[in-house]
């Protein structure tokens, strides 16, 4: 049982590291190759490795008819609308702004269950949702409400959110018929054929003029292959062990994880507004959590 537990928590914290790392492998990337091709050559590439590990091991499972529609549009949230914001936004902010942005998903996520579904919404929620929005005014502008960073980078980000938020609706029916192992693999190959028009009509002449290097090549790899493919199947034994309440909380760590990467390899610059508004979202995401993970102990 202690075994069990270090492992849990070893792979949380893998997880985090994975996908707090992927914002600066995908800044790297970005010196070569545009979003399109970064997201399609990193589809292509997970796709390949969780259809394989996961139908050797006898994890795929066959999707029924009924759900086609249901699967293809949790797709269309993420990964593709989801990517396509993410990506672009990326390209216009710098990784800690764009990571802390992201982080916001599970506070947007409680408000729109709210509106669409009639999930209950808490007062803590809303206190959360405040928060992180106080938040990210202070990291992206100046005592003047001037942007100091691009409000169309933002805005996509923000569209990765939204995104994010839909796909979370969308998959509540799925999680409850098919493992998270099936839904992961399902939705990249779906998204990956949704992207491969885009790539062939706006980036194919640009990424056959790059000649690629070490530093491109490896950090593709790893975004690939550590943050699409390992990430999610460390998350997915996460979650069995943890369940999903307490397994989120480990997701406040990206943005300091990608904070502290950022700094060193991409030599990004921390201004005092910035620190301060990230520990203000942070703060406000985790408000919004911790009243799930006071009920599911009190359950217990």
């Amino acid at each position: 049982m202690k075994t069990v537990r270090i492992r849990t928590y070893l792979f949380a914290l893998l997880s985090m590291i994975f996908w707090g790392m992927s914002f600066v492998w995908t800044k790297i990337v970005f010196e070569f190759y545009h979003p399109i091709t970064t997201v399609f050559l990193r589809l292509v590439i997970s796709s390949t490795i969780l259809y394989i590990v996961f139908k050797l091991s006898g994890k795929l499972e066959k999707i029924d008819r009924s759900h086609l529609k249901l699967l293809f549009l949790t797709a269309v949230f993420e990964p593709f609308l989801y990517f396509l914001g993410e990506n672009f936004g990326l390209r216009l902010v710098e990784p800690t702004i764009a990571s802390v942005i992201i982080a916001t998903i599970p506070v947007f996520t409680s408000v729109f269950a709210f509106l669409i579904i009639k999930e209950k919404l808490s007062i803590l929620n809303i206190l959360g949702l405040i928060l992180s929005f106080i938040g990210i005014i202070v990291m992206v502008m100046d005592r003047k409400f001037n942007f100091m960073f691009s409000p169309k980078g933002i805005a996509l980000l923000f569209l990765a959110v939204f995104s994010a938020v839909g796909y979370g609706i969308s998959l509540k029916k799925l999680s409850h018929v098919y493992s998270p192992f099936s839904i992961i693999t399902y939705q990249n190959m779906i998204g990956l054929i949704l992207f491969m028009p885009l790539f062939f009509i706006f980036d194919f002449s640009h990424f056959i003029t790059v000649k690629p290097n070490l530093r491109l090549i490896g950090s593709l790899l790893q975004l690939s292959i550590f943050a699409s493919s390992l990430a999610f199947i460390c998350w997915v034994y996460v979650i069995k062990h943890l369940g999903v309440s307490k397994a989120s909380i480990f997701t406040n760590l990206i943005p300091i994880i990608t904070a502290i990467f950022s700094y060193f390899i991409l030599k990004e610059m921390f201004t005092f507004n910035k620190i301060i508004g990230m520990i203000i979202v942070i703060a406000g995401v985790s408000l919004s959590q911790i009243e799930k993970l006071i009920l599911k102990f009190d359950r217990k």
